[in-house]
């Protein structure tokens, strides 16, 4: 496969998934409204074609202007979107359909494609565009790459927990980078075994460009983190990439109250494990970062960002609410 068609491809997940296509040596257009500022704009590498994905005239125009080998879709969020493109790249020798974790729709460690049931998803649920509905959508999603698989188009799945790493707009491991950066004691909800899925960027980069060119159709594909470590030992692993010392202290739902906050308000937080079967994707020869090295490139990224993550958990004033009754215990 020589050409490539990135539907996004400008914010995160896209932006390192054109990275890792150039350092393979793809051309690359990108798809996208135009509407956020094209890190690529001056690489004469990458072509840009502007158009709305859930418009399928203008993805028709698309196939028909690039003709492209693979096609990776990353802003895929209803299952009509999945069902237009693959309706659309039949043709192309790989469709590759970024999905979710959030997807499984039974707790069980850990979640293993074609084991795992997946989330169902009624027809409100699949036009819905809340967060809640989120994990029904892409288990949906993968569906109809499945069926269009099933009717002979070379479509696959792959499916990331929570995505961290440079320019990561949600923020959600920033906040934690923030907090550890900027004070000596860090609260840590429960009893710091909290235990969820991670998966670098450029690892999800990197493992969309290998199915795309390994993978089997039909197929879906996890992708996370080999090396997994619960809340208490990443914040401790982020303050050695900072190069910082702080004092961890415990926090759970009694003395959260002091600050009116719950275990949930705390990003990355999660009651039951997350954990996603990996094996799949290794076999296709796949491989993560260790995981000190992408700490230290997303730590780097944030020290040179305005990003802090502030509204993705509790304010401070709170904590130090919590930490003053703790001081009394």
């Amino acid at each position: 496969m020589d050409d490539a068609l990135v539907i996004g491809g400008t914010r995160f997940i896209g932006r390192h998934l054109v990275a890792e296509l150039l350092d393979h040596d793809y051309d690359v257009t990108l798809f996208t409204r135009g509407t956020r500022e094209n890190p690529f704009a001056d690489d004469d590498r990458v072509a840009h074609v502007e158009g709305d994905r859930t418009n399928d005239t203008a993805l028709e125009a698309a196939a028909t202007t690039v003709d492209p080998d693979a096609v990776f879709d990353c802003v895929a969020y209803h299952p009509k979107d999945v069902r237009a493109a693959t309706r659309i790249f039949a043709d192309c020798e790989a469709y590759v359909y970024v999905s979710s974790g959030a997807a499984y729709g039974r707790e069980e460690i850990p979640k293993r494609e074609g084991e795992t049931p997946l989330h169902e998803c009624t027809p409100d649920q699949a036009t819905d565009d809340s967060f809640k509905t989120y994990g029904n959508r892409k288990a949906e999603g993968d569906r109809a790459a499945f069926a269009a698989a099933d009717d002979g188009v070379p479509a696959m799945v792959v499916r990331p927990p929570i995505v961290y790493g440079p320019h990561d707009y949600t923020e959600r491991l920033n906040w934690w980078v923030d907090r550890v950066n900027h004070f000596d004691r860090v609260v840590v909800p429960g009893d710091g075994t909290n235990l969820r899925h991670l998966v670098y960027v450029e690892d999800v980069a990197a493992a969309l460009r290998i199915v795309a060119e390994r993978g089997e159709p039909g197929e879906a594909y996890n992708v996370g983190d080999r090396r997994l470590v619960p809340l208490e030992e990443l914040v401790e692993r982020l303050a050695d990439a900072l190069e910082t010392d702080v004092e961890i202290v415990h926090a759970g739902p009694r003395e959260l109250a002091a600050g009116e906050i719950s275990l949930e308000d705390y990003p990355l937080y999660r009651s039951y494990p997350h954990v996603l079967s990996t094996a799949k994707l290794a076999g296709l020869g796949w491989e993560s970062t260790p995981l000190e090295d992408s700490l230290a490139r997303t730590v780097d990224d944030h020290l040179e960002s305005d990003r802090d993550g502030d509204d993705n958990g509790p304010d401070r004033e709170a904590e130090e609410r919590v930490l003053a009754i703790l001081e009394t215990l």
